[in-house]
């Protein structure tokens, strides 16, 4: 049943998603109950939001009067998005690193050779996407620090070797072991909807090696032990197959959007965009720049779209890839 939840619930709720620090959870929580409406439709929700919110705070207790023994990463996010590179052994993350940022990783023909997650920035076109590089995952082989990780990313990218016989396996022990802590590999970025204590990660299956002869045979078998349904992008760093279309798909995966802006009698400012979530308005990208802006905001005007040039629309008016803005308060 609908709750009709305001625009800025959703946008907290993701923001809880990406949470790196029980802190920041309790915070996300306590701004979500407040902005959730109260009525007979949402009443689970509530439940489980302060459920959710009573367990976060006992967890932050805990943390605070124990001793740190477990080792934890926490990424600064830069760019229009984080991406984590999931897989096995040899399948192929770092090398996909090495290639698509200046980061150094070490790159060699024996397993874990990744013994701590590395991130680098991505070029893609205009806008920067930030990759992290972690640690493969076996059967028996899995760092605690994964699941905060992945979890705190926008998506993820998840390694397959095309040249080994034994990737059909490797790869599903990867999905295996992170849904068996709470967190999916899927299509989609958000929360389970049956289990608000589980979070979906939108995936891209990375094929590396495909340009090897018995790649199809590999994938066959991968698919006949029914795997989620994941896109895939084929990619082989030799030969330089898909290698050039790679970070667009990657941009894809994201599913933000860029926006440009402009001051009133100035140019547009098209060196460092905007990236908002697609289907975010007006009003989201005032947000995004400044809160008081989005409290004083009049209207807009916008270049793109199918609009005309220049035309003025309300603040709830849903942007587009790459449309030009220009915000006003009076």
């Amino acid at each position: 049943m609908a709750v009709n939840a305001p625009p800025q619930y959703f946008r907290v709720e993701q923001e809880f998603r990406k949470a790196q620090t029980l802190q920041e959870q309790v915070d996300c929580l306590e701004r979500m109950l407040v902005l959730l409406p109260k009525h007979k439709a949402s009443e689970k929700v509530q439940a489980d939001l302060k459920t959710r919110l009573k367990d976060a705070k006992e967890a932050l207790q805990v943390e605070r009067s124990a001793p740190k023994k477990v080792k934890s990463f926490r990424f600064p996010r830069q760019g229009a998005g984080a991406v984590s590179i999931l897989g096995g052994p040899n399948s192929g993350k770092s090398r996909l690193l090495a290639e698509l940022t200046k980061a150094q990783p070490e790159v060699a023909p024996y397993p874990f050779t990744t013994r701590e997650p590395l991130p680098g920035m991505m070029a893609f076109e205009d806008v920067a996407v930030q990759l992290i590089d972690t640690p493969p995952v076996t059967d028996t082989v899995f760092e605690a620090y994964l699941p905060n990780i992945v979890r705190t990313a926008d998506a993820a990218l998840l390694c397959f070797d095309g040249s080994s016989d034994d990737a059909p396996e490797e790869t599903l022990t990867v999905i295996q072991q992170f849904a068996d802590r709470s967190t999916v590999l899927g299509a989609a970025s958000g929360f389970v909807d049956e289990d608000f204590a589980k979070v979906q990660i939108r995936t891209l299956l990375v094929v590396t090696h495909a340009s090897d002869p018995q790649l199809a045979d590999r994938l066959e078998f991968y698919e006949e032990m029914n795997p989620p349904a994941l896109e895939r992008v084929l990619v082989d760093f030799e030969t330089g197959l898909g290698v050039a279309e790679l970070p667009s798909a990657i941009y894809r995966l994201l599913g933000v959007m860029r926006i440009y802006t402009k001051v009133p009698g100035k140019p547009v400012e098209r060196n460092s965009p905007f990236t908002l979530p697609i289907g975010s308005s007006v009003e989201a990208l005032a947000e995004r720049i400044h809160n008081d802006l989005a409290a004083s905001l009049k209207f807009a005007k916008v270049w793109g779209s199918g609009l005309h040039d220049g035309q003025s629309v309300g603040k709830d008016h849903i942007l587009a890839e790459q449309d030009v803005v220009e915000l006003h308060t009076a």
